[in-house]
Formats: structure tokens, C-alpha cells, sequence
């Protein structure tokens, strides 16, 4: 009976004149591309999801607070570093006490300091 019922169905389908606006739809049908069916996962594969939290003003704050004080920190190091290479090194040499004695004196004559004459004698 169910092959009888589907064979009456099939002939009455193709006895069944189409009308003309269906026919008008399967032509602009055919000359359009039908898009590939997107699964699930292509979907989410194309658009990724944004699952990033926007932090709260206070978790903003405090983090701002944290970077400023390690920039500072970076600052503050760079700052000791530059001061050691212009730091004063300071070079004992013996002198006879005449030598001295003329260093002293070029000294208070020309109102310079000892140090100032040597590195001058030095350059």
C-alpha cells in the first residue's frame, strides 16, 4: 500500500503544471550562487569570541598606579647609573714635599684648587 500511495503522490506532483511565479523563482534561483551551508564551527572559527573582562575603574587605577611606580623605579635606576659614571675617582699619588709645597702655592696664587691644576697637568 505505501509503494501504491507514494507512486500516486509522485504522478499527481508531475501532472501538476507550475505556475509561472515558481517558475520565475527557480530560474533567478539557478543564476544566483547558492552559498555553502556553515556549520557551527566554521561560524565561530570566522567571528572569534571576545572573552576578554573590562576591568573595573579601581583594577584600572591600580594598575596605572603599579606601571608609574616601576617606570619610576626604571627612571630612578637609569638616574644612579648615570650618576656612578660621572661619579669622582679619586687617585692617591705620593709627592716629595717640594712638589707639594709648589702645588699648594700655584694653588692660592692662581685661586684655583690642587685638584684643578693636577687634572689640567694631566690632560
Amino acid at each position: 500500500m505505501a509503494v501504491q500511495t507514494r507512486m500516486q503522490t509522485v504522478s499527481k506532483a508531475a501532472m501538476k503544471p507550475a505556475s509561472l511565479s515558481e517558475k520565475a523563482e527557480a530560474g533567478t534561483a539557478a543564476r544566483e550562487p547558492t552559498a555553502a551551508p556553515v556549520s557551527e564551527a566554521d561560524a565561530t572559527r570566522e567571528r572569534p569570541q571576545r572573552s576578554l573582562p573590562n576591568p573595573s575603574s579601581e583594577e584600572r587605577k591600580s594598575k596605572a598606579i603599579e606601571r608609574a611606580l616601576a617606570q619610576e623605579e626604571g627612571r630612578y635606576r637609569d638616574l644612579k647609573r648615570a650618576h656612578a659614571r660621572e661619579a669622582k675617582h679619586y687617585v692617591n699619588c705620593p709627592l716629595d714635599y717640594d712638589t707639594k709645597l709648589r702645588l699648594q702655592k700655584a694653588a692660592f696664587d692662581n685661586d684655583i684648587k690642587m685638584t684643578v691644576i693636577i687634572k689640567a697637568a694631566i690632560d
